[in-house]
């Protein structure tokens, strides 16, 4: 590095410096067992937080780089830098003038989000003691709607309006003077962005709507750990806050944003407001920004952005004691385990048995099948039936980075799934929708997730894994494809089927009476099932549907919405059968006895 550093260079570092862990990594033996801790101090009282073993050696050399440019820094106390640059307050990042200008025009030309309208009304609204908290996981486009929303400011708005960016290291007490000396410079319009990295946040986030809403300032907050806010909105905000959620992307939403009216294009990426490719095998194609690209970029999402959100809001809450029943899972690191485990098993009961026995995929169990029903004496089914199950299994777990019940050191129980599964839902990670027999009784709801590449990436990693596999690896490539496209497809079509029962439940009207509420479900008989049935009970009418991933019609495709048992059975239940709707991805037409091929995209675009 130059003897004499730039100004630029001074707010680089300093920039990284705000973003690295105070403290140093110390060690506890408990019970024979070592184990690891960050620890600093503030204000005047020590604090640590456990790291699991992955996390001991990258701590340490974030430590040490802090340690580096703090002495590197003592040289430049106050660096002389251009008209209203972004500075550092303590730990807080802070953009005000020109330099937030420059920051909020990279988001000029993005379409925006079907809830930004949302929060430029909050913020042009009239003066109220109340936040608006934006949160959701990440990359679904929270903080380029704080940038959206500073680009339509008005020029009075704006000379008064600064963007905030706290770190793990900062805390509610910096917050809080920053937030003084700022309303005494005439701030008004108050964006701050990764609030809950702060751990006392939640504690004290009343502090936003009490203090500074109540005394005029229009106060924005948005971060990734949505417990955290949830937590907050329960124990310090109550009804203080507008909450928008970012985390759900509805295929019309992420067609009309990214311009991509491809059904399939959502089930490889829909979650996420940015596209990746996949390269399982070239290095040079990871990056980052393309969380569903491969199996890695998916395990590290589901770790970082799902598991460790869950980590950080329940340590940092309480003292930790909501943890409950998933302390012992956290320290043993293998909290990322069971969510992988939960997401694969998506399309089945949250139930031990599926956390206890060893790892099978269902993806694969269920392409076997669907290949010799469709054998056509080409040899397929009973290629994939010669396959070394174990081996593919080894080889799909090493890729998804699961691990067996021998292999644990920790063992699951119900309570571990039932916390897990609380958490899943209050990030709005996963949904529940309603199965219902032929003789119109409840069974166990079907688990669908709301971010369907994470699912879909799985389904990809076992296709990694069979082509792998020495068997397939010899064959006649043009068969190894029929395989694959086999795998993929009925994944595709589970898939589809989850996303258009899960957008349909969404976009039906609200009633506050649940008798007269519509409703949409999938109705099993003894032999077929319809794969979604709305019913509205104020018209007495049912719609049938049936779900398909195919772009051609064949008449198969409709043999249950032509029983006619099947429909009497429907229309016994008070209502009348009002429209047959075969969904696929081909052209929309009318056959002549009245049953409906409709285009899936079309009717999802539709649904917005």
């Amino acid at each position: 590095m130059n003897d004499k550093l730039t100004n630029e260079e001074i707010a680089r570092l300093r920039d990284e410096l705000s973003r690295l862990p105070r403290g140093s990594v110390t060690s506890k033996t408990i019970k024979g067992f070592k184990r690891f801790y960050l620890q600093w101090t503030e204000s005047g009282k020590t604090k640590s937080r456990y790291l699991s073993e992955d996390e001991v050696e990258p701590m340490r050399r974030k430590v040490e780089r802090r340690r580096q440019l703090t002495k590197i820094l003592r040289a430049y106390p106050s660096p002389e830098l251009e008209s209203e640059p972004a500075r550092l307050e303590g730990t807080i990042s802070v953009l005000r003038g020109e330099s937030l200008a420059r920051w909020a025009r990279t988001a000029a030309a993005w379409e925006r989000r079907d809830k930004f309208d949302r929060l430029l009304r909050f913020v042009r609204g009239p003066q109220e003691p109340k936040v608006c908290i934006v949160y959701g996981l990440r990359r679904t486009g929270k903080t380029t709607m704080l940038m959206q929303t500073v680009n339509h400011l008005s020029p009075d708005q704006f000379d008064r309006a600064v963007y905030l960016k706290a770190t793990s290291a900062a805390t509610m007490r910096e917050m809080d003077r920053l937030l003084k000396s700022l309303e005494g410079e005439g701030v008004r319009y108050v964006f701050i962005d990764e609030v809950t990295l702060m751990e006392d946040f939640i504690d004290l986030a009343a502090i936003f709507s009490d203090t500074y809403a109540s005394s005029g300032m229009k106060i924005v907050l948005s971060g990734t750990d949505s417990l955290g806010f949830w937590f907050a909105l329960d124990e310090e905000l109550y009804d203080r806050a507008y909450m928008i959620h970012t985390t759900v992307i509805p295929f019309a939403e992420f067609s009309r944003v990214l311009g991509i009216r491809d059904i399939d294009e959502y089930i490889r990426f829909g979650g996420l407001m940015k596209v990746g490719e996949t390269a399982f095998d070239d290095e040079d194609a990871r990056c980052e920004d393309a969380s569903f690209r491969d199996d890695e970029s998916t395990r590290r999402y589901i770790d970082t952005a799902i598991a460790r959100n869950i980590q950080h809001s329940l340590r940092c809450f309480n003292h930790g004691r909501r943890f409950l029943a998933l302390r012992d899972l956290y320290e043993a690191g293998q909290l990322t385990d069971v969510i992988n485990r939960i997401v694969e098993d998506m399309n089945h009961d949250f139930l031990m048995s599926v956390l206890l026995k060893d790892f099978k995929s269902h993806d694969l169990h269920s392409a076997a099948q669907l290949l010799y029903a469709k054998d056509d004496g080409s040899g397929r089914f009973d290629l994939l039936g010669s396959i070394d199950e174990r081996r593919v299994t080894a080889r799909l777990m090493d890729i998804l980075d699961i691990w067996n019940e021998n292999e644990r050191s920790v063992g699951i129980t119900k309570a571990h799934l039932s916390n897990v599964r609380d958490w899943l839902l209050a990030l709005d990670m996963l949904r529940f929708t309603p199965v219902k027999s032929a003789d119109w009784t409840d069974m166990p709801s079907h688990a669908v997730f709301t971010q369907p590449g994470m699912r879909f990436v799985q389904a990809q990693a076992l296709v990694f894994s069979l082509v792998k596999e020495d068997r397939l690896a010899e064959c006649d490539p043009t068969v190894l494809a029929k395989v694959r496209d086999k795998v993929l497809e009925d994944v595709k079509g589970r898939m589809l089927e989850d996303i258009v029962v899960s957008e349909t439940i969404r976009a039906l009207p609200r009633n506050a009476d649940p008798l007269r509420a519509a409703t949409a479900f999938k109705l099993v008989f003894p032999r077929g099932e319809f794969d979604m049935v709305v019913h509205r009970p104020e018209q007495r009418t049912f719609e049938l549907f049936e779900v398909k991933h195919s772009d051609h019609a064949d008449d198969r495709q409709a043999r249950h919405l032509r029983d006619p048992e099947k429909i009497a059975a429907v229309e016994a239940h008070y209502g009348r059968v009002v429209s047959r709707t075969v969904l696929y991805r081909g052209p929309t037409f009318t056959a002549a006895d009245g049953v409906i091929w409709r285009n899936v995209e079309d009717y999802l675009t539709r649904l917005a």
